[in-house]
């Protein structure tokens, strides 16, 4: 599911209009709380070195929602108020409307950039896990937009080595069954996609 995917630096990424971090990266924990945790912070941190290494100007996350979690607030404005404590200018920083999938990422940061970016300019920097960067830069690249794929949150890069070293590796788990069944959705996302 990661290839032909790598780990980049964000000095090779060229200048883009913006850098576009999509959603998945927060949940709340059970129980009645305010407190909102990471589920993987890749993305996000991804989001800000390429913003620090000044590849460009505007950084953009999607609002991400959770039907089942509605007093979880859109991802976008929760990452927003992390890059701005983590010294980011309130002004670089853009959120989109709440949004459900990947899809409607790539309609709302079109709507974004026209309005609020530059109305003329459609080169983004897409951050996004390795595993989903396929289907995601396929599905902005139909909206028009010009795509520079920056693949995070890397699954399997040196795994298999593992497998071949350590035999106890090859015993089930959760954390391999909870792997399985992420590259299982991303398999039928790349179907549904395809088919719309």
């Amino acid at each position: 599911m990661e290839q032909p995917w790598k780990r980049l630096e964000p000095y090779s990424m060229d200048f883009s209009d913006s850098i576009v971090v999509l959603s998945s990266g927060r949940k709340s924990p059970p129980g009645e709380t305010q407190i909102i945790e990471w589920r993987d912070p890749d993305r996000f941190f991804a989001g800000l070195e390429l913003f620090k290494a000044k590849r460009a100007n505007k950084l953009i996350f999607t609002g991400g929602i959770i039907p089942y979690e509605p007093k979880l607030p859109p991802e976008g404005d929760i990452y927003i108020k992390e890059a701005i404590s983590l010294g980011v200018p309130e002004q670089s920083l853009f959120t989109t409307d709440p949004v459900l999938n990947t899809f409607q990422e790539a309609q709302e940061i079109k709507k974004l950039i026209k309005k609020e970016i530059n109305p003329n300019g459609n080169n983004i920097i897409l951050v996004t896990s390795a595993y989903h960067m396929k289907r995601a830069k396929k599905i902005f690249e139909r909206e028009g937009i010009i795509v520079q794929p920056y693949p995070v949150d890397f699954k399997t890069t040196h795994k298999y080595n593992l497998l071949l070293k350590n035999p106890l590796k090859w015993m089930p788990s959760a954390e391999s069954f909870s792997e399985s069944s992420t590259a299982i959705r991303e398999i039928i996302g790349r179907i549904i996609y395809r088919a719309i």
